[in-house]
């Protein structure tokens, strides 16, 4: 199977299923020197694990992660990072009456018709779980950037019809709330909403926001690199995402030149805009203010309700999905949609490195 690494620098190549024995990621391109412990990774992986919460999957699994390989004494060495997380909670019997039929809104069908077999426990590498190995890179991505003084704020923006309220914004209730909602009152009103879902055997989509602090301007190419479209691409690569925005999104659509530009002043010698419907990025090209990024999540497929389908004989049959589900996948993945931003502008920060004559003039010493 191609197409399961990712970046060009700062490069990732995730592996395993979901009830395979193992899941885990390869990390080439890290530079040397980053201080990295396992915990670094471990807080992360602790941000999407299942288990949480009465609005996520009951499988439980610790999602311990061990580092295999590239660190010494506590430091990265240059070398290719290894990290691996062991499956522990599989109920692959939940899964053996999909051996012959396809579930609506997943990749059962898809899956069969590119590779004629599949791995139906779970999805096999089309779940979830998946993720686990964008997350333990993504954070070692954000400890590289942190170095830079790059940070994160990321959080569900909405669950169903329930959103946030951003003039209530409190960031502590990002993880206080089991929904990771930035505002008390729509986290219950959201949960309710999931309630209701949850007793009529279905599920409900939402949005991510991210917001991406210090990049400063330059990060980026004009063409075919630009940074909201790596980011765009990124983003969309994550299975349950199916709309992605920068800035003003979709809005720009609807408004006037004159209201969607930002103006550009000058304050103590330093340029800044006065607005930022852009979204931090102009021409592809990060303009110094903050990036800020939206991943619409579509419904959990896997919902209890009985439903229309058919079989791998091309029969049309009724199924009926057991196991384990999230009523909503848009909390836990949160941090998914922070460590793809952050494998993204790690590589797009590396890759700068390269773009004038002068830095290579000044890192190698030269005058």
């Amino acid at each position: 199977m191609s197409g399961s690494t990712f970046n060009n620098i700062f490069k990732i190549t995730t592996w395993g299923e979901s009830h395979g024995k193992a899941i885990g990621v390869v990390i080439d391109g890290c530079p040397a020197g980053l201080p990295l412990e396992e915990k670094d990774i471990q807080d992360y992986l602790d941000r999407r694990k299942p288990g949480q919460s009465k609005i996520s999957t009951p499988r439980k699994e610790s999602d311990a992660v061990e580092i295999l390989s590239g660190t010494f004494e506590g430091r990265t060495t240059g070398t290719p990072i290894s990290l691996i997380v062991y499956n522990t909670s599989q109920r692959s019997r939940d899964y053996s009456g999909l051996a012959s039929c396809y579930r609506p809104g997943h990749a059962d069908y898809t899956f069969d018709q590119k590779y004629g077999f599949r791995d139906y426990r779970g999805g096999g590498r089309s779940s979830g779980r998946e993720t686990i190995g964008r997350v333990a890179a993504g954070a070692v991505a954000a400890k590289l950037l942190k170095e830079l003084g790059i940070g994160f704020l990321t959080y569900t923006k909405a669950i169903g019809p329930v959103s946030a309220d951003m003039a209530k914004f409190d960031r502590e209730a990002i993880s206080a709330t089991v929904t990771h909602m930035p505002d008390y009152e729509a986290s219950r009103k959201a949960e309710e909403y999931l309630a209701k879902c949850m007793a009529d055997m279905d599920s409900a989509g939402g949005v991510i926001e991210c917001r991406i602090l210090g990049v400063p301007a330059g990060i980026g190419d004009p063409v075919f690199e630009k940074l909201d479209a790596c980011l765009a691409r990124a983003i969309m690569s994550v299975g349950a995402v199916k709309a992605f925005e920068i800035g003003d999104g979709f809005q720009v659509s609807m408004a006037k030149g004159s209201a969607n530009n930002d103006p550009f002043v000058s304050e103590n010698g330093k340029i800044t805009k006065k607005t930022n419907h852009a979204g931090g990025i102009l021409g592809g090209i990060s303009d110094g203010s903050e990036i800020i990024l939206r991943a619409y999540v579509k419904p959990t497929p896997s919902i209890f309700t009985s439903q229309e389908t058919v079989n791998t004989s091309g029969e049309n049959i009724r199924l009926q999905i057991k196991g384990r589900h999230d009523p909503v996948i848009v909390p836990r993945a949160v941090v998914v949609i922070e460590s793809m931003a952050a494998l993204t502008l790690a590589d797009a920060m590396i890759s700068n490195m390269a773009s004038r004559v002068s830095y290579l003039r000044d890192f190698y010493g030269k005058k």
